[in-house]
């Protein structure tokens, strides 16, 4: 048996790569007539019903609005209930039928009870539930000086996806509707200070491609991916147990960088209304699947020499807006920034955030 794996561990990978490189034009001439089809006979969103959790900012935001234009009824849940009131006024001015607003902590399964049972009281059915909560974080592990933080990363970032849809899909099979899951390309391309982040995408990745299986063509779902995007988090917010809005001044003056999050948002719902089970921004991220698959090596050479000379870390404290240029071993936190915060203690955050 040795000997077979062996001999298959250097055939079977260079095979595979020939097969997939003779199969690609006929399955992307198969692809792009799905496309079609499902571009022209997709599902016409009108009256349904759709649920969007983390819609008061970024690409929750961004996707009611993309959905109001298709003249669906709305159900918005965040837990800044006052930034949702604005959002509504628009999806109603942009074609929404009904656009109603609930202020829910989706790691609480209570909370999710009641937003999807008032939803399903309301309009009889749901159609759509859009999972946008997340949050993210540009801290090195070591960093960290408080792990209370750890869990809480964890629980936005799996169990606020899992909660929702475990709640909603008794009532998704009713309508052989759809999940809508926002993840990351991080879930399979490591990248420096997104340890804890990445390991609840790959997470989310996994529950959600094992739930294909279980829900087969009952409940359809895509997971939309993304590489970097420009949203609140990236121009220096960062929220915080009961909605508060937590800013540090060098973070608000670095411009948000990356692709567009409106335009994101646009492929995820003519995705989503398509059937489309993936859901990718922008496409030749996956290259690097390739990479990891049968070049690991190169990959990890690629990243180690793209941040080999990053220079003085700058961070700050969750709260204070205190920067800290970690320059010598010296430099220490003032008395202010060491005092205990929201978590229970100071972390270490880096100048920008990655977050949807």
């Amino acid at each position: 048996m040795e000997l077979v794996n062996s001999v298959l561990n250097f055939v079977v990978p260079p095979a595979s790569l020939v097969m997939l490189a003779c199969a690609w034009p006929a399955l992307t001439f198969i692809n792009t007539c799905e496309w079609l089809y499902n571009t022209f006979f997709g599902d016409d969103m009108e009256d349904k019903v759709v649920i969007i959790t983390g819609a008061s900012s970024g690409i929750g935001e961004q996707i009611a609005y993309e959905y109001a234009k298709r003249r669906t009824n709305l159900v918005l849940v965040a837990r800044r209930e006052n930034r949702l009131w604005g959002i509504r006024e628009k999806a109603r001015q942009l074609g929404a039928k009904n656009v109603l607003i609930t202020a829910a902590d989706v790691v609480k399964e209570d909370d999710c009870r009641k937003f999807i049972t008032e939803t399903v009281n309301f309009y009889g059915r749901v159609d759509h539930l859009v999972n946008t909560v997340s949050l993210g974080h540009t801290f090195y592990l070591e960093e960290a000086t408080d792990t209370n933080v750890f869990p809480i990363l964890m629980d936005i970032n799996f169990w606020g996806n899992v909660y929702p849809t475990y709640v909603a899909l008794p009532y998704l099979r009713q309508t052989r509707g759809r999940v809508i899951v926002n993840a990351s390309v991080e879930n399979w391309l490591p990248l420096p200070r997104m340890s804890l982040y990445s390991a609840a995408k790959a997470a989310v990745i996994n529950f959600y491609e094992t739930l294909k299986l279980e829900v087969k063509d009952d409940v359809g779902i895509t997971i939309a991916t993304h590489g970097w995007i420009g949203t609140e988090i990236t121009r220096g917010k960062f929220m915080m147990d009961e909605g508060a809005d937590m800013q540090w001044k060098e973070e608000r003056e670095v411009r948000a960088s990356g692709s567009s999050v409106e335009e994101f948002a646009k492929l995820i719902v003519a995705g989503a209304c398509r059937g489309d089970p993936y859901v990718k921004y922008p496409g030749w991220y996956d290259i690097f699947l390739l990479y990891r698959v049968f070049a690991p090596n190169v990959l990890q050479w690629t990243f180690r020499m793209l941040f080999a000379h990053q220079g003085a870390r700058r961070t700050s404290f969750i709260g204070t807006g205190r920067p800290l240029l970690e320059t010598s071993p010296s430099s220490s936190p003032s008395p202010a920034s060491s005092s205990p915060q929201r978590f229970g203690g100071p972390i270490v955050m880096q100048d920008l955030q990655k977050m949807e």
